[in-house]
Parts: C-alpha cells; structure tokens; sequence
C-alpha cells in the first residue's frame, strides 16, 4: 500500500503556501495538510476537509501541535517579505526566530523525511558592478547587501546549513530560490501591492493612484531586468521535491528560473501598453527614499530597495535540469505576457492572452515574489 504523507506547509494563507494546499490536497497519497499562518485562513481555503490550519507565526509555540501529526514533509514558505517599518526586531523574530525553529522542527523530528525552504535570488545581491550578461550559479555565495529581504534570506540559509550539517542528515534538504513569481492566480485572485500591479495600475485609492500616475511611463534604468517563473512551474517544483524521487546528496539548493531570454524594462513595458522613460539609479533611490517615509513603509521601499530596481540580478536555473530532471512548463517571458496556466479560469475572458495570439482586452498583473 503506497505510504499516504503528511505536509506542514507554512505561510498557508500566503500566495504561494495557500496554491501548495490546494494543488496537494488533490493528490490522493495526501492525508492531512497542516496549514501555519500568523493571518487567518484564507476564504479560497475554506472547505478544504484535508487542512487542519493553525492560526500562529512560526516564531510562536506551535511545534506540540504539529508533532501531533506526525508530518513527514516540512515546506516552509512563510515569511514578512515586507519590512515593517519601525519594527525591524519584530520581524527579525518572526523570520530568523520562526525559520530556525522550522528548521529545528524539521532536521529533529525522526518522521520528517523532507524539508523544502522558500529562498530567493535576490540574496545575490544587486549590486553597481552586476552584469546583465552574467548569470548567478548555485555555486556563487550569497553577498551582504541593505536589503533587508536580501540580508534576512541570506541569513536563514547560513542557519540553514549550519544546522543541517550539525543533524545526523536524515531529512532530505532541497532548497528552493525562485525568480519572481508570475501567473493568472498572482494576478488576478491575489493582487497586492507589486512590480506588476504598479506598472498595470491596478492598485486605486490614496497613495497608490499617485504612485500609478507617476507610472504612467515605465521608468527604466540602463541595467534594470527581471525573470520570471510561472506559478504552476513553482508547484510542480514543489511536488518533485516533495513526493518524487529523492536527491542523491541529501543537501541540495536550486535557482527556479526558466531558461530563455531576461525580461527587460522594455518588455514589461509593452506588456502593460505603455512607453518607457529613461531614469537612473540615483532617481530612484531618492523616490523609494521619500515614499518610505512618507508612507511610513506602506509603499515597500525600505532601505537597499532601490538596488533591486537598479542593477541586475540574473540566474541560471539549468541545475534544476540538470540534477533533478525537471523541465520548465513555461519561459519567464511567456509567464510574465499571458495568462494560461492552472488558474485562468479566474481570469475575465476579455483580459486572456495566449502564445501566438494578438492581444486581447489589456493585461493586470499582481503578485511578483513569493
């Protein structure tokens, strides 16, 4: 009889944590989901009769509750991407404590077999002397940068592998660092405050119908590029590593970029219908500076931020080929134009676009990081 799992996905209400619950409580060799959230439960999760969902942060007492289950895979997806302004010690809490308890919890417990981490690209640091031709390998380190996202990533990861070498190895370790994350759910169930919903103007009222005027252009600085991943490649990626078969070495970490070519700032200007203006990374840096303050960190614009808007970050995911043979569903660029996958079926007809097809009604964007 094939072994039925048990899954502790943390940052269950988040966009990526909450697409996990729904794609794997499909899956028949699930049993139980334990959903953790310092939010409540998500209106798109209710009825889901796999899901036990425990309202706390990880940086909370939470680890008798799960042990109770007996999960013998740990995905651990929550994070305060946003930096909460004036409560950089709360958040330092809640990221590093909860991660290092997560990892804790996961390299302890003699039923946890595999322990996927949600990691970043960005902890490559953006930085002046960045290249748009050179793409980071697995193989480079992380850099200290200001970001605070970038150096809180960094951070956990470093803990990450001082435990995991400190563990007598049982738990399978695969460390996920993705593009930005793109897709009709991002865009359309989830939007929030983002690269793509700024430059769709799809954020109204107050100080973002300022901020949407000022994007009337795309402003597009000489090194400025992104990448992105689909959000159903991303569960794909997940499910590998969670139910298939496992990595030879038990520590492995993973760039989750599609080949193919970088999205500049012209693409993803045509892609929202709009002309780019020429700016430059001090510009920028003064605008993130003003609205950090002004809007006392509700525009996400903290320290370091401006760099990510400003040089280049690219990387190869071609490991993920490679290693774990997996193959990419769709390039960054066709993920970051339309809107097929999993969940376009939430996406208004007059608004789909497909490969090969004009285009139709306009495009809105969301979500971009996990």
């Amino acid at each position: 009889m094939d072994k039925k799992h048990t899954i502790l996905i943390t940052g269950a209400a988040g966009y990526v944590g909450a697409m996990l619950v729904e794609q794997f409580a499909k899956r028949d060799d699930v049993a139980r989901i334990i959903g953790l959230d310092k939010e409540p439960m998500p209106e798109d999760l209710h009825g889901q009769s796999k899901l036990a969902y425990l309202n706390l942060n990880t940086a909370d007492d939470w680890e008798e509750r799960v042990r109770a289950h007996h999960p013998d895979i740990v995905i651990h997806a929550a994070w305060q991407i946003r930096e909460m302004y004036g409560a950089q010690d709360l958040e330092w809490k809640w990221n590093i404590g909860g991660s290092d308890k997560v990892f804790d919890f996961a390299l302890g417990e003699k039923d946890v077999d595999r322990l996927i981490y949600f990691s970043t690209v960005s902890s490559y640091g953006a930085l002046a002397g960045n290249s748009v031709d050179h793409f980071f390998t697995e193989d480079e380190g992380f850099r200290k940068t200001q970001y605070r996202y970038a150096e809180e990533k960094r951070v956990a990861e470093e803990h990450l592998q001082e435990k995991y070498a400190k563990s007598d190895t049982h738990t399978m370790v695969a460390v996920l660092r993705p593009a930005a994350i793109t897709g009709p759910r991002g865009r359309y169930m989830r939007i929030r405050f983002g690269l793509q919903a700024t430059l769709a103007g799809q954020m109204k009222g107050g100080i973002y119908s300022i901020i949407s005027a000022m994007v009337s252009f795309v402003p597009v600085t000489p090194k400025w590029l992104r990448q992105f991943i689909h959000e159903d490649d991303v569960v794909s990626i997940v499910e590998r590593m969670a139910f298939g078969p496992k990595l030879a070495s038990g520590y492995e970490a993973f760039n989750i970029c599609p080949p193919g070519p970088v999205v500049r700032g012209k693409d993803m200007a045509k892609a929202v219908g709009k002309n780019i203006v020429p700016v430059y990374p001090w510009m920028v840096r003064l605008a993130f500076f003003v609205f950090w303050h002004l809007t006392r960190g509700k525009i996400p614009t903290g320290r370091g931020a401006w760099k990510g808007y400003s040089f280049p970050i690219a990387v190869s995911g071609e490991k993920l080929t490679r290693v774990a043979g997996y193959r990419y569903r769709y390039g960054g660029l066709e993920a970051f134009r339309y809107t097929d996958g999993e969940y376009e079926s939430y996406v208004p007809e007059a608004q789909r676009r497909h490969p090969g097809t004009a285009s139709v009604g306009t495009l809105g964007y969301g979500a971009g990081k996990q």
